[in-house]
């Protein structure tokens, strides 16, 4: 990665029942935050944060903003696009 560049990867898609995650570096490389938008938000929003927040933990990263764009996705499918999305990020720093 060149000095401006910002590290960023994307995961999923915007179909029914996927998701799309979005994950760049926080502007000040520190805290970062996560968005969610869901279709299910009323009934499943807190157990999809709290799926992205195990992922992140489980990756070992801190210091992303995360975009997600739910369209009903299964709890395994939310894991496997945060894997994704990790590993890709992770590249994209190098």
């Amino acid at each position: 990665m060149t000095v401006g560049q910002i590290a960023s990867a994307q995961a999923g898609t915007l179909e029914s029942n996927d998701i799309f995650i979005r994950m760049t570096a926080a502007p000040d490389g520190k805290g970062g935050s996560i968005a969610v938008e869901s279709i299910v938000m009323q009934q499943f929003g807190d157990d999809i944060l709290q799926t992205i927040k195990d992922c992140l933990a489980a990756a070992g990263l801190d210091g992303v903003d995360i975009h997600a764009n739910d369209r009903g996705a299964l709890k395994c499918t939310i894991v496997a696009r945060m894997e994704a999305v990790a590993a890709r990020y992770k590249e994209a720093r190098r």
